[in-house]
Parts: structure tokens; C-alpha cells; sequence
């Protein structure tokens, strides 16, 4: 029987390349949507010809805790546990903090921070319970160095590292590894539309010279989750390019 992961921002950049990585590893892949989102998730389910036993549709509001209380006690039931949880769900509200509105904060914090919470919270006693199991947060470059006009997005992506150190002294005794990823600026659908001009300012300041590719983030998530990787538990895995060196 293949082992199963649950994928929360799973239709977008890095989202996709992450589902599709771990289905090539072997792994069927439950991925998380928006409720109100369920025509583009069958349109991206559709477009990447999935089948039914590659990758399931589940409708999950990450920013609901009761919501997410209810539907993730139904996947369990359905599903009997979740091997891998991917908690890749984000948004982004920038604007200096000067302007920065108490709605732009709040949206960011609930659904970049606090879906940590909703999401993992229902799923730890199962993976605890079950073991060799993995929490993966993606988190991001900006949580570790900070951002001019993110102060939002740094502290949610800041505060993902807290909680994988915090979970991972919780888990390690279960065989439950907690670890996360800090992708730099990704040639993702929404990178690729900033003017070229700034593209440009951004891929001269990255040692490396060029954007991340999803791909190369999700082959850190799959490693994440991989056997390979059962001894690593409360680390952040860069993947900037060089951007951020610490």
C-alpha cells in the first residue's frame, strides 16, 4: 500500500511540483483546496491528467480550526492515516507597515501561521500513534532575513520556524521528524509576472544568478520525507541560491 501525504496549497507553483514529486516517489497525494476553489481544482486535476489513485481532491479551509477539526477526524477515518503532511498553504498582502492594514495582517498571519495549528493539530496523535511519520512547513527565505514591506509574511514564515523546533522535540520520541524548507524567490506564475526590470535587480542580488526551480523545492520535500531523512527532525533547509547564508 502506498503511503499517503497531505498537500495544502498543493494546486500552486510550488505546490504542484511538490504533489508531483511525491507521487513519483510513491506516495498517493491528498490535496487540499480552498472549499469555494472546487472548479479549479478539477480543472488542475484535470490538466495534469491525475488519477484517482495518484492524488485525491479535499476541500479544507486551513484558516477554519473547527472546519479543519472536522473534515481532517473524516480523512482519517476514510484514509487511516497521513504519512506525510505538507503544510504549504500561503498568501502574501505586501506593503510597508507604515500602510499595512489590520485586514492585511490578520489574512497573512491566519493563513500562513495560524493553519499550522488547524491543520497539524488534528493529524499529530494519529502520526504519533503511527510513526515514522513527517511534518514538512515550507517557510521561506524572508522568515529567516526579513523583507522591505513583508512584515506580515516574515513574521508568519518566521513563526513556522518556532513551531517546527517547538513540534520537533515533541515528535522526535514517536519517530515523528518535524523539519522545514526556506525556499528564496521561486520562478513560480506570480514571481514570473513582476516586471522585468525587477526580476532582473532580484536575480542580481542571488549568488547564483537565477530564480529557484519548483522542482528543486519539491526534491527537498521528498527527501524531507524520504527514510533517508528519518534522523533529521527540527531543521530548516534552505533552497535560495545562496541568498541567505546563516
Amino acid at each position: 500500500m502506498s503511503k499517503k501525504a497531505l498537500v495544502t496549497g498543493a494546486k500552486g507553483g510550488i505546490g504542484s511540483a511538490i504533489t508531483n514529486s511525491l507521487i513519483e516517489a510513491g506516495y498517493r497525494v491528498i490535496a487540499a483546496y480552498f472549499p469555494s476553489n472546487e472548479a479549479c481544482a478539477r480543472k488542475w486535476f484535470k490538466e495534469n491528467n491525475y488519477s484517482e489513485g495518484q492524488v485525491r481532491l479535499y476541500p479544507l479551509d486551513v484558516t477554519d480550526t473547527d472546519y479543519c477539526e472536522e473534515a481532517i477526524a473524516t480523512l482519517l477515518q476514510e484514509e487511516g492515516n497521513i504519512d506525510v503532511l505538507v503544510n504549504n498553504a500561503g498568501i502574501t498582502r505586501d506593503t510597508t507597515f507604515k500602510r499595512m492594514t489590520a485586514k492585511q495582517w490578520n489574512e497573512v498571519i491566519t493563513t500562513n501561521l495560524n493553519s499550522l495549528y488547524n491543520v497539524t493539530h488534528p493529524l499529530f496523535s494519529s502520526m504519533c500513534d503511527s510513526g515514522n511519520a513527517r511534518v514538512i512547513n515550507i517557510s521561506s527565505v524572508n522568515g529567516l532575513k526579513g523583507q522591505f514591506g513583508q512584515a506580515n509574511y516574515s513574521a508568519a514564515k518566521a513563526g513556522m520556524l518556532g513551531f517546527t523546533k517547538a513540534l520537533a522535540a515533541e515528535g522526535a520520541r514517536y519517530g515523528v521528524t518535524v523539519n522545514a524548507i526556506a525556499p528564496g524567490y521561486t520562478s513560480t506564475p506570480m514571481v514570473d509576472d513582476i516586471k522585468p526590470e525587477v526580476l532582473e535587480g532580484i536575480k542580481a542580488e542571488i549568488p547564483m544568478r537565477r530564480l529557484a526551480k519548483p522542482n528543486e523545492v519539491a526534491a527537498a520535500v521528498t527527501f524531507l520525507a524520504s527514510d533517508a531523512a528519518a534522523y533529521i527532525t527540527g531543521e530548516t533547509l534552505s533552497v535560495n541560491g545562496g541568498l541567505y547564508m546563516h
